[in-house]
């Protein structure tokens, strides 16, 4: 795996999660439609709807099991990202990695954040990047 696609699993790890927040909240909002008729004639649809309750509870305990995977995946994956940026010594090429691929914030952004224009921060990250790749190797192989 080349070093910039390790570097940025985080970004696409991070993104996954948020989007799996938002189909539990989803869940959660349609499980707070299912209602019951308690009405006498329809006592076979309330025990019906019940089963459907439970069904959609054990739906979403299952989804947050997979969701709570993923997180504990992501928070393993972001200790061995930092690690992998505190190889470099350069203090301003690190920042520009940690937002770039912790913080996953895009270019312009990071520019504007450092107070450098956007070639700079291109040269920062490539100057870090190279310096990582020269002793990456050997990391990985002692981890």
């Amino acid at each position: 795996m080349e070093l910039k696609e390790f570097l940025s699993q985080a970004t696409w790890i991070n993104i996954m999660i948020n989007t799996k927040l938002e189909q539990l909240e989803e869940l959660k909002r349609l499980s707070m439609k299912v209602t019951s008729d308690l009405k006498a004639d329809k006592i076979s649809v309330a025990g019906r709807e019940k089963s459907r309750m439970e069904s959609i509870i054990v739906k979403m305990i299952d989804f947050e099991n997979i969701l709570n995977q993923d997180i504990d995946r992501y928070v393993d994956l972001r200790k061995e990202i930092e690690e992998t940026i505190n190889l470099t010594t350069d203090g301003n090429s690190r920042l520009v990695l940690q937002l770039r691929y912790i913080a996953g914030k895009p270019w312009d952004d990071i520019a504007d954040t450092l107070g450098y224009d956007k070639r700079t921060v291109f040269r920062l990250h490539g100057k870090a990047i190279k310096e990582i790749e020269s002793k990456w190797g050997s990391y990985k192989k002692s981890s």
